[in-house]
């Protein structure tokens, strides 16, 4: 927390230097690191900083670090900027160098990746990392990938526990980044993403030594959603393709989902989650801004790259699990945090985390899969379950013939 503080403070010289000095213009370095420290202040995705976003980030800063603002007035002054940057110096020299990915990996218990922050993609967050299972013959994989609502989070979420785990067990991990949802890359920006690593990776299991046979995904929230529609989608290989990754496979031998959103359909939305609080309650108001789009049926339209409803609807259905599965796709394993009796917290600021992540998902996705007679598995607190963990999912799936 005191790295990301000092960042921040950081940030905010950063951001005063350039905004009060005629001579530096965008794309100077300043921006370039601002935007390395704080990628989600460009709301936008065009790789640069407006003086919509510049105020926003300035505002976020000083609502969070208001003793840097001494005279109350609102703005860093030149003399106040001054303080901080002296005291973000202090703070540096104190808390030594940041520490390194491989630093980062030992202090959360974990094995540092075999190959860190590998390319698969052009843009910045096209990186992936993978631990490679020590193996004579060819492991299987599975595949991370990050939830925070498609605006945040990253690769190096992935819980040490079920990185142990999978290792241990002879399974190959690998944990992606993909771009964040903005105005300029809407969904299913951060989905084809995903297929690209997922190619990507398999075009390397002779080098990396992994059977690309056996490959499962899993991940949280976004990322669940994400999973979902790779494993249930039909195989999006192009054979006729000029790029011999695009030739690669996109099917997955099996998925794991944490608080996975499988529906995007506003009527399921409505009658099954906003009403958890209240039969006047509207799903709207579950809706957040999309950059300065702040009205929710155009921020919605936005989300998706659309121009009527009616187009929403249809691209956000091609996303939607419940949508698109099918009797030959793979088994799931999913996972909830409550029961369905379970009531609202008294928390207000967990109540939307609550809904969007809510069993009630999860249990309209096994509706639909035992009705397709596909083996489906639902966790949330009390239920009987045959699998206790993903990683237990992952070792039946993958390691048995």
């Amino acid at each position: 927390m005191q790295m990301k503080r000092m960042h921040l403070i950081l940030i905010t010289a950063l951001m005063l230097a350039w905004t009060t000095s005629p001579s530096i213009a965008a794309g100077n370095p300043l921006e370039k690191q601002i935007l390395k420290l704080q990628p989600q202040a460009d709301k936008n995705g065009d790789g640069k900083l407006s003086r919509e976003e510049e105020a926003a980030l300035h505002k976020m800063i000083l609502k969070r670090f208001p003793q840097a603002d001494s005279d109350g007035d609102g703005v860093l002054s030149t003399k106040e900027l001054q303080v901080v940057i002296r005291q973000a110096t202090a703070r540096a020299k104190r808390q030594g160098p940041q520490k390194s990915d491989t630093q980062t990996d030992q202090a959360k218990g974990r094995k540092s990746p075999t190959h860190a922050n590998v390319k698969y993609g052009e843009h910045e967050r096209n990186v992936l990392d993978i631990w490679l299972a020590d193996s004579a013959k060819p492991t299987p994989l599975a595949i991370y990938i990050h939830g925070g609502g498609f605006r945040s989070g990253s690769k190096e979420k992935l819980k040490s526990n079920d990185l142990n785990g999978l290792l241990k067990a002879g399974i190959s991990v690998a944990a992606i980044n993909y771009r964040y949802m903005s105005v300029a890359t809407p969904l299913p920006t951060p989905h084809h993403d995903a297929r690209r690593a997922l190619q990507f990776i398999r075009s390397k299991a002779k080098e990396w030594n992994i059977d690309k046979t056996r490959v499962a995904a899993f991940g949280g929230s976004a990322g669940a959603q994400i999973c979902m529609w790779l494993a249930f989608s039909d195989e999006m290989a192009n054979p006729e393709s000029k790029d011999p990754i695009e030739r690669e496979s996109t099917r997955l031998t099996c998925v794991a989902t944490s608080g996975g959103q499988t529906t995007n359909d506003s009527e399921f939305w409505q009658n099954k989650i906003a009403t958890l609080l209240g039969p006047n309650t509207d799903a709207k108001t579950l809706s957040r801004p999309l950059g300065n789009i702040k009205d929710p049926e155009k921020a919605h339209l936005a989300k998706w790259g659309a121009k009527t409803p009616d187009e929403a609807r249809e691209i956000s259905r091609r996303y939607s699990a419940v949508s698109i599965v099918s009797a030959d796709d793979p088994p799931i394993f999913m996972s909830y945090g409550m029961k369905p009796t379970a009531k609202p917290p008294t928390d207000r600021g967990r109540i939307r985390g609550w809904l969007i992540h809510h069993v009630n998902l999860g249990i309209a996705l096994k509706e639909k899969t035992d009705a397709l007679k596909l083996e489906a598995h639902l966790k949330y607190p009390g239920a009987k379950i045959k699998y206790q963990s993903q990683v237990e999912f992952f070792v039946d799936k993958l390691l048995k013939d």
